[in-house]
Formats: structure tokens, C-alpha cells, sequence
């Protein structure tokens, strides 16, 4: 299978886009990923896709919490800024919750404690059970498809949650 060929068809899936964001050595610290599902509500299981090479993986293993920031469409600076182009000097909008760092002005954040690592060819499979959500203010989500940012044209839904719960 060609490569090339294989990332072009997986980017006609639309995603929303994420920063997972965890410890390291003590600093916040944080990747964009839009490879993110939900995996069970019963325990409420999550699950993040990481390649190997990421430094992710010498910080966050088996019971180590970590952090997925839902993006709005205002905060696209904050995906470039994780996804491997950095802005010197940016005032990172980090707040946390307990000893997790999280990005202030998400849609969403969650806190996930790891349960389990699968390996998946390049990649490792990060299992996270959850243990707080925080819902933001109602705006778009950012979205990527097709190797670019897009945006909703539709209407938000009603939000009947806000807030946080923790402790699932």
C-alpha cells in the first residue's frame, strides 16, 4: 500500500481537532491529534492515537492522567502550535485541573487517566479512562479535512450540559 496514497484517503474523514496536552518533567506540555475516539460510555474509555516517535510516550504511560482539549475554531494558532510549528514568545493559555494541564478557552476538556498502551504499527494506542469533564462556552469546533481547516455552516446544537463533572 502506498503511503501517500493511504494519508490522502484517511484525510477525506473529517475530524474535529485536538490537543492532548500531559506533564513533562514538571512543564506543560501538549500534541495535536485529530486521531481521537470515544471508546465506551461504561467505564467512559477514550482512546488517542500517538506515533512512536512522539515524546509523549516518555511521559505519559499506564495510570499517568493527560489532558484532550477540544479546539473551537478561534484557537486553530493553538493546533499549529502543537502540530510542529511552534510560535516563539506565545502566551499559552494552560490552566489545570489538579496536576493535569488543560488550555483555557477549549470547547471541551477532558482529564483521562491511561489503563492500557496497545501498539499499532507506527503507532501506540493510548486508552484513557475519564475522570473530569469541563464543557466551554457554545462556538464551532475546528475542523480538518483534506489536509486543511474547514468550518461549520450549520447551526450549533443546544448545549444542555455545561459545567464540569468529575469523578465518572
Amino acid at each position: 500500500m502506498d503511503a501517500k496514497l493511504l494519508r490522502s484517503v484517511m484525510g477525506q474523514f473529517a475530524t474535529g481537532v485536538t490537543v492532548v496536552t500531559f506533564s513533562a518533567d514538571g512543564q506543560p506540555a501538549g500534541m495535536t491529534a485529530n486521531a481521537f475516539m470515544s471508546v465506551s460510555l461504561d467505564p467512559p474509555l477514550i482512546l488517542v492515537s500517538v506515533r512512536n516517535e512522539s515524546s509523549f510516550k516518555q511521559f505519559v504511560r499506564e495510570e499517568v492522567r493527560y489532558g484532550v482539549n477540544f479546539l473551537a475554531e478561534s484557537q486553530r494558532w493553538l493546533s499549529g502550535h502543537f502540530g510542529g510549528r511552534p510560535e516563539q514568545g506565545a502566551d499559552l493559555p494552560f490552566m489545570y485541573h489538579n496536576d493535569t494541564p488543560l488550555l483555557e478557552g477549549s470547547l471541551v476538556q477532558l482529564v483521562a487517566r491511561t489503563v492500557d498502551v496497545h501498539p499499532a504499527g507506527d503507532h501506540l494506542l493510548y486508552i484513557g479512562e475519564i475522570e473530569h469533564v469541563s464543557i466551554g462556552a457554545q462556538r464551532k469546533p475546528l475542523l480538518f479535512f483534506g489536509g486543511r481547516y474547514h468550518q461549520m455552516h450549520a447551526r450549533s446544537p443546544g448545549n444542555e450540559w455545561s459545567g464540569c463533572i468529575d469523578g465518572w
